[in-house]
């Protein structure tokens, strides 16, 4: 039997970044940041469920993806949530979104610019965890300046399969129910990455950037600025994480002001991904309530 096929966004660039977007009709619109090694395609199925009811504009973060390297070499999570704001800016208010590095990015984003984020659904993101996994460990050991070079160097030379399924078997869930066809669109994408000479930089700069919000101190630490944001706030965890700790929800509901969390039991890291008509589903409830004019969210 045929199966259907799966979706594809075009890309543009806008201003300085690389873009993936649905086609405009939607009342309104929404913009996804991805995270670490990640690209405006871990987004495309999340984006088509809810393509009825918001534009979605996916952003490859600068380096990443087919966004050229920052100008000025600035990988922070600061960096990036400057590129994302530069985005709203172009869009309008949105519904902001984002996972992992991603979702840290966002919660910037929606702290220091409230005026452009409408609503704001974060996937597994990676704020400050003094119990870290063993995923954020080896973050933490690339972004260590020379192992981190070397470790880079050393990745390259391992065939880009193998580093897929590696990835892939870390994030998901269940690695086996990955979608043949995005796993060949990975495969092709990391060696299109290989051969590009900001690559590795944009890896090891973003993972220091992450690390160095661990043990950000002050009113700039991701926690504090949670306190900040106004938007109402929806929270999704993969009780089968091997990055992020779902326990951390507890934390994030006790720090944002509006808010709802949703835990997953089979879900990983990439919920948006791994179950995107799930997570559509919360993400619609979100939109919904938001439209009707900010009010509380029901607990």
């Amino acid at each position: 039997m045929p199966t259907a096929p799966i979706p594809h966004w075009p890309g543009r660039t806008i201003g300085s970044v690389h873009v993936r977007s649905t086609p405009d009709g939607a009342p309104e619109q929404a913009v996804f940041v991805h995270g670490l090694a990640g690209s405006a395609t871990n987004w495309t199925d999340l984006m088509d469920e809810l393509k009825d009811v918001v534009t979605g504009h996916a952003i490859d973060l600068p380096g990443a993806g087919f966004s050229p390297a920052p100008a000025d070499g600035d990988y922070t999570v600061a960096g990036h949530a400057r590129a994302v704001a530069g985005l709203l800016e172009e869009t309008g208010p949105s519904h902001l979104f984002g996972n992992s590095l991603g979702g840290a990015v966002a919660v910037r984003v929606a702290a220091t610019r409230p005026d452009l984020v409408r609503s704001l659904t974060l996937i597994s993101p990676a704020l400050p965890d003094l119990m870290p996994r063993y995923g954020p460990v080896r973050i933490a050991a690339a972004a260590t300046p020379r192992l981190g070079e070397w470790v880079a160097a050393t990745m390259r030379m391992i065939p880009a399969e193998q580093r897929i399924n590696a990835s892939f078997a870390m994030v998901w869930a269940d690695a086996e129910s990955v979608h043949p066809e995005r796993l060949r669109e990975a495969v092709d994408e990391l060696r299109r990455r290989d051969g590009l000479p900001h690559a590795g930089a944009a890896m090891i700069g973003s993972a220091r950037g992450i690390v160095a919000e661990y043990f950000r101190r002050g009113e700039e630490n991701l926690w504090r600025q949670a306190e900040r944001i106004q938007a109402p706030t929806l929270i999704v965890h993969g009780r089968r994480d091997r990055l992020v700790r779902p326990a951390m929800a507890a934390k994030a509901g006790r720090a944002f002001r509006q808010v709802r969390l949703v835990l997953l039991p089979r879900a990983g890291h990439v919920a948006m991904m791994e179950m995107p008509q799930v997570v559509a589903v919360e993400a619609r409830r979100l939109i919904s309530e938001t439209r009707l004019g900010n009010a509380p969210l029901a607990k």
